[in-house]
This record gives structure tokens, C-alpha cells and sequence, in this order.
């Protein structure tokens, strides 16, 4: 009743009701024939008031006599009753094309042959009551109306190309999401309202119409890469691309003030490197766009492009600066520097020291790392040390191939969702080749992702030391997914806890000891601190346990 009552309007009333309800061409104190007529709109309290009375009958006559199923004239008082009913059905579905009640169900729901007495006191109810006796029947079918009113006035569409391939992006983040609650918000309500506000018209409407959708999570790591960049990510993890040939860190700061993006390495034969762009150099603008501000995927976009390119950046070389123009070119990146560093020292047991600089976590990485390793070993290391430093991750298995080289056993990381650990990465040994030798780690604000990963399990586990600042804290890990159309989505698909369980999202792994600001940044340099007694290099110990 609440339903319908709400649902008509002064002004436009889409039910109906039925006049003489019971009309039987035998009977004739009743019209012979069921009429249509519009409803009346009435009050709630009126049509309540109608139920009520006829509640009221039914409750108040009695049976006096026995019950006969047969009427005067040879119909059954089932006939007397359902007769008029099924003259309705019959006028209302050729008038309105509705599908009316089965014959079969609404005897059932009558109970005709189990409840005759109250059929025969229905029947001889007085006039104002038969006319009410079925307001439950009228009123569902007048709210079967206005649904099928209301469905109908819902707008459809067909959709375009650009709608499915932004559905396609939803579908993604839907189902690879690691918070399922997307932020706190309704992910459904968020596609329907898209599909209806958003423009759409073509390509470069619809990836903004993605980029906003993505926004919404406030994940910087989760974004859309139109083709080209997806393309540019893809070979770079593959171990080439195209650019420069410049591995870049966080922001860094000179005389106090933040100046811009740090020089980590140059590719050897690349034109950076060619240019004479030195590890510790500062790219103060690309293309006349500070980098002051600038992010390092914002950078690293800008940097890379089709071959055969230009790009103009303004570098800072020591007291110097340089404008250069650069162009672009296929530069096959090796993820791995090492270098031999011997101790001076009296007698035969000079203390020989491995360094290894790993920059970056592409397909060659673990296979370089092994390689380093036996080189250097071939020289009678005693000891390693491995920096980490400015090193921003990149694939998420070679990290765990690397932690595998110096462990013996052990858990690596704990993948976590919403709902707690859903997988283990660790170890038994069988992929080990240097467990035995001392082991010192590097690390700085540089180091995030699989970099962090690589430094929590080789610091829980016992097995190196960690020497310099908290990482940058970045304890989730995204999956790439390619669009049918050649762009691609980087997906936050879980989170990760350290084998000691420690979040370090926003946190970072917490070196054991500090390092002095003054400590170098390349193998070269290392190399020159530790052959000075002097220096910063010989006052750490970088081999305590």
C-alpha cells in the first residue's frame, strides 16, 4: 500500500482500477460486464480505511449453514468467483500487453477447497465490501505497472568503442585491486556514473576519463601508460631502451635547497655518457621543464622517446652548468657495476673487498649479479658489499632471484592482501652461491620497491648488515596489464611484509648504523675511500655484526 499510495502524483495517475469486480451475467444486481477505469489517486489513509472495512467484514459474519461448492444455476461458487477475474485478465493483457496471473496460482493462493467458508462468507458480504475484496490483487498489478512504467523510462545506449575499452581499464582495477574497497568508495556507482558523464567522443578523451577514474584511489604507483609509454616501460625491464642511456634518483639537494633529479649512472656508449654526464651530476631542467618538482617517472617519460629524437636537458656538473642536446637512441642497460677493492695493509692478508652496484631490477639483473660474483671471487674476495643505493626497484621476481644468490634458507617476503598473508617467497638453499662471506648492504631514500624487498629479507634473515638511511618505503607491489588498444595499466596488486612481518609502506627498511654524508657514491670512489685511512670509509665498520 505505501508503495502504490507514494507512487501516484496529482497530476498524472498511471493505475487502474476495476468496477465491479464480481459481476456475474447470472446475477442481476450486478453489471454484467467489468469496466477499466483510471484510478482515482486517493490519500493513504483512504485506501487504507477501504482494506480495513473489508478486513472487517470477513472477520465479523458467521456460517450459519453448511457449505455447498454448487451455485443455484450449476456453476461452482469457484466459477461465481474466478469467472470476472478471468474476463479481466483477458481485457487487461489485449488493452495493455501485460502478462495477467495464472488461473492455477491464484487458486492456490486462494485455497478455495480448504477455505470455503471463507469464500461463502465473502460472497455474501454486502455490496460495498465486494467491491473491495480483491484491493490487494488491484493494487499489485497497478505496482507491476508502475514499474514496468518506470523501466521503461530508463535511458539506453549502445555502447561505443571508446566506452568498452574504458570498461576494459575498470574490469582490471576491479578485479587486481589490492583494497576492495577502492578507496571507499562504491566501484560500481563510480563505472555507471562514468559511463553517463564522462565524455567519450575519442581515444584521448577516454584516457582521461581513465586517468580521473584512477585518481580516485590517491595510489601514485597505480596509473595509466598510453602505448608509447607502456611500449618504453616493457623494453626497459627487457634491459634496453630508448633514450639517453641516464639512470635517475629521487631529488637531491644542493647548498640546502632542492635543485632537481640526480645522476645515478650513464650507460657506457650512451649519449649521456658521450655528453660526459657524470654519476652525481644534477638535471636541472628537461626540455625547459624544471625538475625541482619533477617526479622520476614524470623524468623518466621525458627522457625516453622514439628514435632518433632529440631532448635538450640543462645539467649541473659540479660548479658547472651545461646545456646539452641529446639524441635519443637504442641503449642496452647493464643493471651491474662491480669492482675489486683492495685494503692497504702489512703482510699477506690485505683485506679484498667485492663491490657491487646494482641500479636497477631488469631481466639481466640476477644473471649479472651471479656473474659479478664469480669474477670477483676468481680474485680471492674476503668480503661484499652491495649498494643499493638510489636503486628504485623494477621487477618484482628478479628481486627475489638476487635475495636467493646470499641466502642458505629462509623466508624472502610475505605477499599480503585485505585479508592478511596469501603468499610465501622463500628459499631452501638450492640457488645459493654466496652464503658464507661477510656482507654489507647500502642503502639510502633511493631505495624503494624491489630494492627494499632485497635489503628487509638480507637484514631479517641475518645475513648482511645495513648501512645508511630508512629506504623510501614503498611496500606494495604492481602488475602491469595490457589494453586491447596497445596502453597499459600499472595495478597495485598486493602488499608485502619483511620475514620479521614489518610493513615498511611509508616507513622504509630502517638501516642498522648510519653512513657519513661524505661517503662515495660509485665503485670508483669507494674504491679511493677505502685506500685512504683518513677517510669517511675506514670509520665504518662495515663488516660488524
Amino acid at each position: 500500500m505505501e508503495v502504490f499510495a507514494t507512487s501516484a502524483t496529482p497530476s498524472s495517475c498511471p493505475h487502474f482500477l476495476i468496477s465491479n469486480f464480481h459481476s456475474n451475467p447470472k446475477s442481476p444486481s450486478i453489471k454484467t460486464t467489468p469496466q477499466v477505469l483510471k484510478w482515482k489517486c486517493l490519500p493513504l489513509g483512504v485506501v487504507e480505511a477501504r482494506a480495513k472495512f473489508s478486513l472487517m467484514c470477513a472477520r465479523t459474519r458467521s456460517i450459519k449453514r453448511p457449505i455447498s461448492y454448487g451455485g443455484t444455476d450449476g456453476s461452482s461458487k469457484q466459477d461465481l468467483l474466478l469467472g470476472p477475474i478471468r474476463r479481466f485478465n483477458r481485457s487487461f493483457v489485449s488493452q495493455f500487453g501485460l502478462f495477467s496471473a495464472s488461473y492455477s496460482n491464484l487458486k492456490e493462493k486462494l485455497k478455495l477447497r480448504r477455505r470455503a467458508g471463507s469464500l461463502y462468507k465473502v460472497i455474501n458480504c454486502p455490496e460495498k465490501f465486494r467491491q473491495h475484496v480483491f484491493v490487494r490483487f488491484v493494487v499489485g498489478v497497478m505496482v507491476v505497472m508502475s514499474v514496468s512504467v518506470s523501466v521503461s523510462k530508463v535511458p539506453s545506449w549502445a555502447l561505443t568503442e571508446e566506452n568498452l575499452l574504458f570498461l576494459e581499464a575498470w574490469r582490471m582495477i576491479d578485479r587486481a585491486y589490492v583494497d576492495k574497497s577502492f578507496n571507499g568508495q562504491s566501484w560500481f556507482r563510480y563505472r555507471e556514473n562514468a559511463l553517463r558523464s564522462e565524455p567519450m567522443n575519442n581515444r584521448e578523451e577516454t584516457y582521461m576519463a581513465i586517468k580521473k577514474m584512477l585518481a580516485t584511489l590517491e595510489d601514485p604507483f597505480t596509473r595509466f601508460l598510453e602505448p608509447e609509454k607502456f611500449k618504453s616501460l616493457r623494453s626497459g625491464t627487457q634491459g634496453a631502451l630508448t633514450g639517453v642511456g641516464l639512470s635517475i634518483g629521487y631529488p637531491t639537494k644542493i647548498d640546502g635547497s632542492s635543485a632537481g633529479l640526480v645522476v645515478i649512472s650513464a650507460a657506457p656508449g650512451g649519449p649521456a655518457n658521450r655528453a660526459g654526464i657524470l654519476s652525481g651530476d644534477v638535471i636541472l631542467a628537461i626540455d625547459d621543464t624544471s625538475t625541482e618538482t619533477m617526479g622520476i617517472y614524470d623524468a623518466a617519460e621525458r627522457l625516453q622517446g622514439s628514435e632518433g629524437s632529440s631532448v635538450k636537458l640543462t645539467v649541473l656538473s659540479g660548479p658547472e652548468i651545461k646545456h646539452l642536446d641529446l639524441m635519443r637512441e637504442k641503449v642496452s642497460l647493464n643493471p651491474v657495476k662491480s669492482r675489486l677493492c683492495v685494503v692497504p695493509h702489512s703482510g699477506k692478508d690485505s683485506p679484498r673487498i667485492g663491490y657491487i652496484k646494482l641500479t636497477t631490477f631488469n631481466q639481466n639483473a640476477s644473471g649479472a649479479v651471479k656473474e659479478a660474483i664469480k669474477t670477483l671471487r676468481d680474485n680471492n674476495v674476503n668480503a661484499f658489499v652491495l649498494d643499493l643505493r638510489d636503486n628504485s626497484g623494477g621487477l618484482f621476481p628478479e628481486g627475489i632471484e638476487i635475495a636467493k644468490i646470499w641466502l642458505d634458507k629462509g623466508v624472502i617476503v610475505y605477499i599480503c592482501d585485505s585479508r592478511g598473508v596469501r603468499d610465501i617467497y622463500d628459499t631452501d638453499g638450492s640457488q645459493a652461491v654466496a652464503t658464507k662471506e661477510p656482507l654489507a648492504v647500502l642503502v639510502n631514500k633511493g631505495t624503494a620497491s624491489a630494492s627494499e624487498i632485497l635489503a628487509g629479507a638480507l637484514k631479517d634473515n641475518k645475513r648482511a648488515v645495513l648501512f645508511g638511511e630508512p629506504t623510501f618505503g614503498k611496500g606494495k607491489i604492481q602488475s602491469v596489464f595490457e589494453l586491447s588498444d596497445g596502453s597499459g595499466l600499472a595495478v597495485t596488486v598486493a602488499r608485502y611484509e619483511t620475514p620479521a612481518h614489518t610493513d615498511i609502506d611509508k616507513v622504509g627498511v630502517i638501516p642498522d648504523h648510519p653512513l657519513p654524508t661524505s661517503f662515495p657514491n660509485d665503485e670508483e670512489g669507494f674504491c679511493k675511500c677505502l685506500q685512504d685511512p683518513a677517510s669517511a670509509c675506514n670509520k665504518v665498520e662495515l663488516f660488524a655484526r
